[in-house]
């Protein structure tokens, strides 16, 4: 690279104030924020997804714009960060930047409806629960090509929540029942059907002072050790399954409603969030349980129910997406110990399983909302949607995406809290990934 490259005096036209590219989408609308996220989550995020200082710095009165790949590689070259190379924050900034936005392309398509999905933590599979007893995984690195077929064995209505293993080796799946079945999805053999080519061994959640009543479960997770599952269920309750001893080592009554989604908080297992059909979420501290029941805290804001929770990871922030057409950003440090605030009765009958949300609801505000941020714009009807922090390695946690009942892909700027950038319709399984 020549001088003029390394004194970063290369210009791009997307510094030029008047020609700034959106390259998170096509969305028309505002890029005003909505409002500014919390200061802390702010930098926390700045920090995994933001450029060396020095390259800001040599940029006055533009360090709201990012900086352009040709100066980040011409201060790589003249080594401005000392490190001689990008850091995981430089390699993020630049990633972060070039979001899905061509496609949809068909992958695959099959005589029933998905109704669950999931990349792998590193974005090499993708997982798909079809409603006719169908799980696909799907390898990305080549060219989507089926890596494993699983026929659900004891399938009620449908495949409810799957869930990989951090080693990638074994997938769990879920019904309205209380077994739980684990494949080893790291055998050779691409066709999985239960007692004929593979071992569906049942994980009964089943508890002992449940009366015997068959419930269903919504959601299922691995710890970030592999070494617990814990699910939630239909019968207002959290279960933690022990994979080593082979058996249920926890059962919580967690909520007045269906718990629709349950996860990890971090990597401890010590901390459980969940929420559910009664607006709430908890969170559950296993090392000390003060009462048979009781969480460590609640954390109000949602008007209707939670269909799925997203940890951060760290044990202190996680995203939820709720029937009331929103997703909340939550600091657990902001929780309460009960639920006292009055909500009031909602004038409105409504059912998000066949019915639009009403008009005169959508501007309502919780009087005791505890969120940090609430992010709307996506619709969440019909099943229960899901919500995700953008991968750490890639973006830094920077973006926040949804599905949504229009049948769109939707980003958020989790920071700046902007309008949302809507990907292309994807009635299908299309090949998008961030």
């Amino acid at each position: 690279m020549g001088y003029a490259m390394s004194r970063l005096e290369i210009e791009s036209e997307l510094f030029d104030g008047s020609k700034v590219t959106n390259e998170a989408g096509s969305s028309t609308r505002s890029n005003k924020p909505l409002h500014n996220v919390d200061h802390e989550i702010a930098q926390l995020t700045n920090l995994r997804s933001g450029p060396h200082e020095r390259l800001r710095q040599l940029m006055p009165g533009k360090q709201q714009l990012p900086v352009s790949p040709v100066k980040m590689l011409a201060g790589r070259e003249g080594n401005y960060s000392g490190r001689g190379r990008f850091s995981s924050a430089d390699r993020c900034h630049m990633l972060s930047r070039y979001l899905p936005v061509n496609g949809p392309w068909l992958v695959d398509q099959m005589t029933s409806r998905a109704y669950v999905s999931q990349f792998s933590a590193d974005g090499s599979l993708f997982v798909a629960g079809f409603q006719g007893s169908d799980i696909r995984i799907y390898n990305v690195d080549r060219g989507w090509k089926v890596q494993k077929n699983i026929l659900a064995k004891s399938l009620r209505w449908t495949v409810t929540d799957t869930s990989l293993s951090p080693d990638q080796r074994y997938l769990v799946y879920a019904s309205m029942s209380p077994i739980v079945h684990i494949v080893n999805v790291g055998s050779a053999t691409t066709e999985s059907l239960s007692k004929i080519t593979e071992i569906h061994e049942g994980l009964d959640f089943s508890a002992a002072d449940d009366g015997g009543y068959p419930f269903g479960i919504f959601s299922v997770k691995f710890s970030t050790d592999g070494r617990e599952l814990v699910a939630g269920s239909n019968d207002n309750s959290i279960y933690v399954y022990d994979l080593e001893a082979n058996k249920l080592s926890l059962r919580i009554v967690a909520h007045t409603a269906d718990v629709n989604t349950v996860t990890f908080a971090d990597e401890s297992g010590n901390l459980i969030y969940s929420g559910s059909d009664d607006s709430l979420c908890k969170v559950w501290d296993r090392r000390c349980f003060i009462a048979k029941d009781t969480p460590a805290g609640v954390l109000m804001g949602h008007l209707e129910g939670i269909t799925f929770l997203d940890s951060r990871g760290d044990g202190r922030y996680f995203i939820s997406n709720g029937k009331d057409q929103t997703i909340k950003l939550w600091d657990i440090r902001k929780m309460s110990s009960n639920t006292s605030c009055n909500v009031g009765f909602r004038s409105y009958e409504w059912d998000y399983r066949w019915m639009d949300y009403p008009p005169q609801a959508r501007d309502l505000k919780h009087p005791c909302d505890q969120s940090v941020a609430t992010y709307k714009g996506h619709s969440v009807l019909r099943t229960l949607i899901r919500c995700y922090f953008s991968p750490e390695y890639s973006t830094g946690q920077k973006y926040i995406y949804t599905g949504s009942h229009d049948s769109c892909v939707y980003i958020y700027d989790v920071v700046s809290n902007r309008s949302p950038s809507c990907g292309t319709q994807a009635p299908y399984i299309t090949g998008k990934r961030l």
